[in-house]
């Protein structure tokens, strides 16, 4: 599989989004404008080049990542690709990079994939409604498995199987990771739910993938060597 940016520059917006602050310090923010980014493949990292001479100097790595990806979903519905919901969609987990298994429910014939949303990094949440925005090549596989009984996108990362939940507020998010996360627990691994609770209550991870779309992402994760060391 390959996911790499495709030209030399990329761009972010400068300023956090008013959700992600306290509202008696929205007033206080200046006003937004788009940063311009360097993206060195050679080197591996991205350097910030704008948008005005007081700008420090920032050179970052590069972490490759697709901010939206799904299927089409359930029921008919045309959703926008700006928001995410049990199909995936406009999710912005930095974690879904390169190498990483993602596991999508499919809702109709054909399951209608689509992909896009390159960013050559972004930090947890998108604060910024942006990550370092960029044109990408990617190349996947795609193989359909017919046992499935998910509900909610999950992955692999090797290191550790996540789920994602998407909505708003964010605890309605977490709320359907957790489930999501218990349910596989439970149906692949072999564990009873009372094992399963017991395991996340005192392992499980949170990452908050985005705060700014209008569908908020939690994902929650169990390590997988917890999995081959307690549970066979």
């Amino acid at each position: 599989d390959l996911l790499c940016p495709n030209r030399t520059t990329g761009y972010s917006r400068t300023i956090l989004a008013p959700n992600v602050i306290d509202p008696a310090g929205v007033r206080e923010l200046p006003e937004d404008m788009m940063a311009k980014w360097l993206i060195d493949l050679t080197g591996n990292t991205t350097t910030l080049v704008g948008p005005t001479a007081s700008t420090r100097a920032l050179t970052l790595p590069l972490a490759p990542m697709l901010g939206c990806f799904g299927v089409a979903p359930s029921r008919a519905q045309a959703i926008s690709t700006a928001t995410s919901g049990q199909h995936g969609g406009n999710m912005d987990y930095r974690g879904f990079t390169q190498g990483v298994t993602a596991y999508l429910p499919v809702f109709v014939p054909g399951a209608l994939f689509h992909l896009g949303d390159g960013h050559a990094r972004q930090g947890d949440g998108e604060l910024l409604g942006t990550g370092v925005e960029t044109s990408f090549d990617v190349q996947f596989t795609v193989q359909l498995s017919k046992r499935s009984q998910q509900s909610w996108p999950r992955g692999d990362n090797g290191e550790y199987i996540f789920t994602i939940g998407n909505g708003r507020p964010l605890d309605q998010a977490l709320q359907f990771a957790t489930a999501e996360m218990l349910s596989w627990l439970v149906q692949d691994y072999g564990l009873d739910e009372r094992s399963s609770c017991i395991l996340l209550g005192q392992c499980v991870e949170f990452d908050i993938a985005n705060v700014f779309n209008p569908a908020y992402s939690a994902v929650c994760k169990v390590a997988k060597n917890l999995l081959r060391t307690f549970f066979g």
